[in-house]
């Protein structure tokens, strides 16, 4: 029966086809007679036909057709395509996307519309595809999760315009930052789970990070973690130690992670034998050799191995073999738990940089970079030199990232240097307060913009303002001028002084001119003139009358300064000196020769234990018989360079039944021993704390200032000067704060003077735009 049932139906079927009437369609293998493009508007017909793969007078095939539809689709111009065959030709139905009036994004907050749309693939007067859409929706989603914000969500929505054309508007919910609940480690034994948190970049979300992003998820941020934990376990002995896997596990609410770093830490090693293994002609090894920054039997640190490189590459580069190749070739002991290296060296390929772009500096000029970099096009190519060059170009502070890398140019002998940098804010605005035991308020404010103009100037402007003396400058240098690494600056100022229960009074206004250059790596040299107009008014004090004078003052000096410490913020190693002369020329009415020297010395006598030693000394006289020292050239000491006293609360006065009154020394020898104390906070947080001692000696003056012609009478009886040792100590803590430097000093004296004037606190803060 059912065999019955399907002949009938084949049956009918058949009869259909053989009675219905034929339409005139085109059959396949028929030739193509015409092609008719219906729907166009802007696109041109012969446009639609150079798409399509079938054409007038080719045979009609379906697989033509098929592929024809496809084209049309890929080329981005259509939202809708049709093909259909009719009287021998061919009938092709279009839709043509709209095009873009304008693109907003709605919602945002965080991140602003115009980083956005540099983002976005799409342009107003463009053509509106649906992929490309995605494809920026996808872009955007994953800049949100870059600044930790997991729950972004976009939804692109269209408005539909008079002639084909859409208003195209990315709505978008931001959602919560995704923090981190916990960073934990597996396979750790050697340094805590704490110890590890402290070297990485990522952080735990905690109340007190919320003005810092290190606490949002971010995957390469993590990764990047990965390589600092290497580097950190590297540099302690840990040759074999690697990251097993790194996991990170969204919480169930979504708005946190689990971080999980797995590792091997693996055995501690020590350096073996070391020796540079040379090929190159007339070159004697034994120089090379003492070139190994490492000993036998010391601990392992693979930055003793780079440095070694770096010694090597630029000692074979300064005897003309600028092309030496050094490679470590390491022998491990795993037994013996020793790393022998031995140094090869030879000479490389000939390789030549062919060009160097610059990338990001949106602000700062392509030239303020390139004269950082100690390779230019057309010289041989030295990675030691590129490894100098980022540092140089970091040590500019005026990027958030720099990354310099490498790749092969047009040809097998030539190398593209790439250096992409990110932008950073480079003005700083700093308020200072300060508060006396005499009840003298001061106040301080400084603005310095760092790269001004974005060619690297810098522009400082500084104001200090209390009760009795206002200080005003402004200074321009230019770090490059005459396109040498020589630094001219130009500055104006201006001083004002007036001293307590008196009525003196001393301004100073002028302009000075300088020029510093660099000596080595470590040192700089720098060269100054001034020239100014100093007025002192006629003043009584304690029934004397002291006669002003308005003269002009002439200074030519010098200074020099090398660094030698492991970082310029927080140094925990190492050392700096500074020392100069200034001598007042016979061009203006002052007679001197003044002498300052500076010095600080660094190290970490256990981790988080920082012992800081300090000395600082000055000492002036006349070189012009006849001639005094005025009051207005002597060191006045205290506050933040002698704590524990005020602004020039130390050393010579002149003191009455009920009035004292600072007068300046012309010799001082301050000196100051402090200890770090770590907190056991988090080292993030940025506070530190110090136990301190500052000692020294103040004193020493012309004591001719204060009789006649000086004054109508000898008041010399009046003068307190012991040039006694004093010493004080105290508490001082420092925050890193998000908001600038906070710092605060607590100090008493143990040894002094009965006219000496005491400070027990100081404070200062400083911001930063």
């Amino acid at each position: 029966m059912k065999h019955t049932h399907k002949y009938l139906f084949a049956a009918a079927v058949s009869a259909v086809l053989v009675f219905s009437p034929a339409p005139a369609y085109a059959e396949l293998g028929e030739e193509i007679s015409f092609i008719r493009v219906e729907g166009t508007q802007r696109v041109e017909r012969e446009t639609v036909l150079t798409y399509m793969v079938i054409n007038e007078g080719m045979v009609d095939e379906a697989e033509l057709v098929d592929r024809s539809v496809k084209t049309l689709f890929a080329s981005g111009l259509f939202s809708d395509v049709t093909i259909r065959r009719k009287d021998k030709g061919l009938i092709v139905s279009i839709v043509e996307n709209p095009i873009i009036n304008r693109i907003a994004f709605e919602g945002n907050t965080k991140i602003d519309s115009e980083r956005l749309g540099e983002e976005s693939s799409l342009r107003p007067r463009q053509i509106y595809t649906r992929n490309k859409v995605q494809d920026d929706v996808e872009r955007f989603v994953e800049i949100y999760r870059r600044t930790g914000r997991f729950a972004a969500r976009i939804d692109p929505k269209i408005i539909q315009l008079p002639q084909n054309r859409i208003d195209l508007i990315f709505e978008i919910d931001e959602g919560p930052v995704t923090g981190i609940r916990t960073i934990k480690f597996l396979g750790n034994s050697a340094f805590t789970d704490r110890r590890l948190r402290e070297e990485i970049i990522t952080r735990e979300s905690r109340w007190w990070r919320f003005l810092s992003a290190n606490d949002n998820y971010d995957p390469d941020r993590i990764a990047y973690d990965a390589e600092v934990m290497r580097r950190f376990y590297l540099s302690k002995g840990y040759a074999d130690f690697r990251v097993i896997n790194t996991n990170s596990e969204l919480t169930r609410d979504g708005k946190e992670f689990f971080v999980t770093f797995a590792i091997d830490e693996g055995a501690v090693y020590e350096f073996g034998k070391a020796k540079v293994v040379s090929s190159l002609d007339n070159v004697d090894e034994e120089v090379l050799q003492d070139s190994i920054t490492h000993d036998d039997g010391q601990r392992y640190d693979a930055r003793a191995i780079d440095e070694t490189i770096d010694n090597l590459v630029q000692i074979t580069g300064e005897l003309g073999f600028a092309f030496a190749d050094v490679r470590p070739r390491v022998r491990r002991d795993r037994k013996g738990r020793v790393i022998n290296i031995d140094y090869v060296i030879e000479e490389g390929e000939r390789v030549y940089v062919q060009r160097i772009n610059i990338n990001g500096n949106d602000r700062t000029q392509d030239q303020v970079v390139r004269r950082e970099l100690r390779l230019a096009e057309g010289d041989a190519f030295n990675r030691v030199l590129l490894s100098r060059s980022e540092r140089s170009i970091r040590g500019l502070d005026y990027f958030e990232s720099v990354e310099v890398s490498e790749h092969p140019g047009s040809t097998e002998d030539q190398t593209v240097i790439d250096v992409d940098v990110r932008e950073k804010s480079t003005g700083e605005l700093n308020l200072g307060v300060g508060f006396s035991s005499a009840s003298d308020f001061s106040f301080q404010v400084g603005l310095r913009e760092r790269n001004f103009l974005g060619r690297g100037y810098r522009v400082q402007l500084n104001a200090s303002v209390s009760k009795y003396n206002q200080t005003y400058v402004a200074r321009f240098t230019e770090p490059y001028f005459l396109g040498r690494d020589l630094a001219a600056g130009v500055e104006t100022f201006r001083t004002s002084k007036r001293y307590r229960n008196s009525d003196f009074r001393s301004d100073s206004t002028g302009a000075g001119l300088s020029l510093s250059f660099p000596l080595s790596q470590d040192s700089r040299f720098r060269i100054f003139t001034n020239f100014s107009q100093v007025d002192v008014g006629d003043y009584v004090s304690r029934g004397a009358r002291y006669s002003g004078y308005k003269l002009p003052k002439h200074e030519i000096g010098y200074y020099y300064s090398i660094d030698k410490r492991n970082d310029f913020i927080i140094p925990t190693e190492g050392w700096n000196l500074g020392f100069g002369q200034t001598i007042a020329t016979p061009l203006g009415d002052f007679y001197y020769l003044s002498n300052t020297i500076n010095a600080n010395a660094y190290h970490e006598i256990a981790e988080g234990w920082v012992l800081h030693g300090r000395l600082a000394g000055g000492y002036i006289e006349s070189y012009k018989d006849g001639e005094i020292i005025r009051v207005g050239d002597t060191y006045f000491q205290g506050g933040t360079n002698f704590r524990g006293f005020d602004s020039g609360g130390v050393g010579p006065r002149l003191v009455g039944s009920n009035y004292t009154r600072a007068i300046g020394a012309k010799r001082y020898a301050i000196g100051s021993l402090e200890i770090s104390l770590p907190l056991g906070l988090p080292r993030e947080l940025g506070i530190r704390t110090n136990i301190f001692s500052d000692f020294g000696f103040v004193g020493d003056i012309d004591t001719e200032n204060y009789a006649p012609p000086y004054t109508n009478r000898d008041v010399r009886n009046l003068i307190r000067d012991d040039f006694s040792f004093r010493a004080t100590y105290g508490l001082s803590i420092s925050w890193r704060s998000p908001f600038g430097p906070i710092r605060m000093d607590f100090a008493r004296p143990i040894k002094t003077e009965d006219y000496d004037e005491d400070k027990f606190f100081r404070f200062s803060v400083g911001t930063s735009f």
